[in-house]
């Protein structure tokens, strides 16, 4: 119970604070409307960072990512009978954030009419920057991998200063690769906001773009699954 418990909150915790800078930056009357690109990823590393110490606090292993907890069972680093826990926490405690996002900015998405004002979906979830679906894939495969990679060679990322070590990694992995596709590398980062988006009475939203979700869901695993693999053998190789 506390794994789940602990997998629901980080992630709440995490894109309350990753999608509230996408509303404050977007949103007509925030102060931070316009914000610039670093602002938005050091948000982001932040987030990661205390999103992981409250998940660890609470008795997980920190995992907040589907592509993580599935790729790390595959090879097993991770026992299958707690992938489904923890992935059905993670997609609730993303819906979570974006949900509580919904409510604090609910003046804002009044006042902001349309997409072209700023109410978009991309406030609360990645898109391209250029819409070439194989690109936009191959993007979101490539940081993903990076992320992965480096994660797995941080140890026990809960302990100590690790998770701001791994915030600052998720600050230079968006501003390496963000600029493409907004750097999901989490499909629950993605699909439990942009869900909410769809079914929560937002005012003035617009569409939800479900047609290019796949690549947030899809290319986080398969570079999680490259990168899990790729440590995997590579230490066995070592032995």
């Amino acid at each position: 119970m506390n794994s789940f418990i602990g997998e629901f909150v980080g992630p709440m915790v995490l894109l309350v604070l990753g999608i509230g800078i996408g509303a404050g930056s977007n949103l007509k009357g925030s102060i931070a409307k316009g914000a610039s690109w670093h602002h938005i990823t050091m948000t982001w590393g932040l987030a990661i960072t205390f999103a992981v110490y409250v998940a660890g606090s609470l008795g997980s292993k920190a995992h907040l990512n589907p592509a993580v907890t599935l790729s790390f069972a595959t090879f097993g680093l991770f026992p299958w009978k707690d992938v489904l826990p923890y992935i059905t926490a993670q997609f609730l405690g993303a819906f979570a954030g974006a949900a509580i996002i919904a409510i604090h900015y609910y003046p804002h998405f009044k006042a902001t009419k349309n997409e072209d004002e700023g109410n978009h979906v991309g406030i609360f979830t990645t898109g391209a920057a250029i819409d070439n679906p194989i690109f936009n894939f191959l993007s979101e495969v490539i940081a993903t991998f990076i992320f992965v990679l480096i994660l797995l060679n941080l140890g026990d990322f809960t302990t100590g200063l690790k998770p701001l070590i791994l915030g600052l990694l998720i600050m230079v992995i968006g501003q390496a690769f963000g600029e493409t596709t907004g750097f999901a590398l989490n499909p629950a980062r993605d699909w439990g906001p942009r869900f909410a988006y769809t079914v929560l009475p937002i005012p003035n939203k617009g569409n939800a773009h479900w047609s290019y979700a796949w690549v947030p869901m899809f290319g986080p695993l398969v570079g999680a699954f490259m990168a899990t693999g790729l440590q995997t053998l590579v230490l066995s190789m070592m032995k």
